[in-house]
């Protein structure tokens, strides 16, 4: 797959770094020569330029990708290369930092396929670790929506059956997948749930206890 990262400060860095460790395609826009230089070194494809201006976007085939990340600290940049992503069709990923309000979620929630907040996922990683156990809510995004990892245990109904075939109840839905042991990521439309992997998802705080008891295989319905 091809992808555009928009900004390479750490997090659009190590998002990068990743992507080309699993053999994609990758172009990493920035404005800042210190940046664009630090990418070149370490092998980006990379376009010098003001991810907000559609001439360097398009300089960075972002019409031919798949999908792209807007990674940087300003939001307005931000929010501008995602809407050029989704007029050609792209999957677009907005930054948004910690100090985002409930207005700013709802202004631009609609818009784009996700948002993501570095430093709140950051520390969710930490209390996991923590806290152990096979399902963990990571962060409270909003007052109507969380973030939780599961641990999917032999019996369960998920066992055998295709991520995207998954039905949760309400609004919830996976957005990533690992198997044992390894990371996750967001998983192809191919793939299989086994016993013992590792999902990630999102669902509103009341519903978390019903799709607690339907994951562990103690209640049948979808």
């Amino acid at each position: 797959m091809k992808f555009v990262i928009v900004g390479f400060g750490r997090v659009g860095m190590r998002t990068a770094r990743i992507l080309q460790s699993e053999g994609h395609d990758l172009v990493v826009v920035d404005n800042d020569p210190k940046k664009v230089d630090r990418a070149g070194d370490e092998g980006f494809t990379v376009v010098e330029g003001d991810a907000a201006d559609e001439g360097t976007l398009e300089e960075a085939g972002t019409e031919d990708a798949d999908a792209v990340a807007a990674l940087t600290g300003d939001l307005n940049t931000n929010f501008s290369a995602c809407m050029f992503g989704k007029h050609y069709g792209l999957r677009t990923v907005l930054r948004i930092d910690e100090d985002y309000r409930q207005e700013i979620y709802e202004k631009y929630a609609e818009d784009v396929d996700e948002i993501i907040y570095p430093e709140r996922l950051g520390a969710a990683g930490a209390k996991t670790a923590l806290l152990g156990g096979n399902f963990n809510v990571l962060a409270d995004l909003t007052e109507e929506l969380s973030i939780a990892s599961v641990t999917i245990p032999e019996g369960s109904p998920l066992v055998g059956r295709r991520v995207v075939e998954v039905d949760l109840r309400g609004d919830a839905h996976i957005y990533a997948h690992g198997r044992r042991d390894e990371p996750m990521e967001i998983p192809l439309p191919q793939t299989r749930i086994e016993a013992g992997d590792d999902v990630a998802l999102m669902a509103a705080p009341a519903d978390l206890p019903e799709i607690r008891t339907f994951l562990r295989g103690e209640d049948a319905a979808t």
